[in-house]
């Protein structure tokens, strides 16, 4: 196994046509000898991408998923991945980084993520790979006077559809009650400030509310309290890190906003029955 590297690597997309956006089809069926990605990695964008053929097995965030064709596929930048294995793959991938990216579609992909990969029936799989190639066609066209807002604007309508898809397995904004927007708040406000907001309260207050009431509120749309939510999102971050990179438990801890290491330690102990080191190196025997 190569030499962990010291921080996650993220996978930045080639610029060919612009640096925020990129598109292509590539075909995977060519590396017989492929066993699997051994480094993991994040993206440095929002990517999306849509099997047209084959079987993939790809691990996001340490939940396997075995896909077939046709399906798509949504990674928020944060999530970590490393494809296992793959047959007779065609895909084609097209990724927008926040600022290209249409500020609706930007806050529906921060609501539904983490996201699973999802089938898709041929029709509309029709529609998405027609989409596609038309996306390919523009993003050849760069002597066009409007190339980039042309770019831009076919990639954000394969955005769209992508979002569109997810959203229909969820109930529409307007009719979720207090519980579920206030929940969902708070998963937002967690999400950027996890590493250094531990407690309840400290989210209470962002979202201006009492923290008894904010505890109601997650309670009973999940069924876990506040503090659970906050513990498990430092834990999945401390989970990566240690799987993906050669940062010290004591350097991850810090990273995460722990200067005491052995009250992390324990911490980590406790939430996964297992400590730092032991995870580390059982995941990496």
């Amino acid at each position: 196994m190569p030499k962990k590297l010291r921080s996650i690597p993220v996978n930045h997309f080639g610029g060919e046509y612009h640096p925020g956006i990129s598109i292509e089809r590539i075909s995977l069926k060519d590396f017989p000898g492929f066993e699997g990605e051994e480094q993991s990695e994040r993206h440095d964008r929002h990517s999306f991408h849509l099997l047209e053929e084959g079987a993939i097995t790809i691990e996001i965030d340490f939940q396997k998923y075995e896909i077939q064709s046709p399906s798509i596929i949504y990674m928020h930048p944060n999530q970590v991945h490393r494809i296992i294995t793959f047959e007779n793959v065609e895909v084609s991938t097209w990724a927008i980084n926040n600022v290209d990216i249409n500020s609706e579609y930007l806050k529906l992909l921060e609501d539904i993520t983490p996201t699973k990969p999802l089938s898709l029936n041929e029709e509309v799989f029709s529609i998405i790979s027609e989409a596609v190639s038309l996306c390919l066609k523009f993003s050849k066209r760069t002597n066009d006077k409007l190339y980039h807002s042309l770019l831009k604007d076919s990639c954000n309508a394969l955005v769209a559809l992508v979002v569109s898809l997810y959203l229909e397995q969820s109930k529409p904004i307007e009719k979720f009650p207090r519980f579920e927007l206030v929940t969902k708040a708070f998963r937002e406000a967690l999400e950027h400030n996890f590493t250094t907001d531990k407690r309840p309260a400290a989210y209470a207050q962002k979202l201006n509310i009492s923290t008894p009431y904010l505890n109601e509120c997650v309670k009973n749309t999940t069924g876990y309290s506040v503090s659970h939510h906050i513990q498990q999102r430092v834990i999945l971050e401390a989970k990566r890190l240690l799987y993906h990179s050669g940062k010290s438990v004591k350097e991850i801890a810090t990273a995460l906003g722990y200067d005491d290491y052995p009250y992390f330690s324990r911490l980590f102990t406790k939430i996964t029955g297992i400590t730092p080191l032991a995870f580390r190196n059982k995941n990496l025997g």
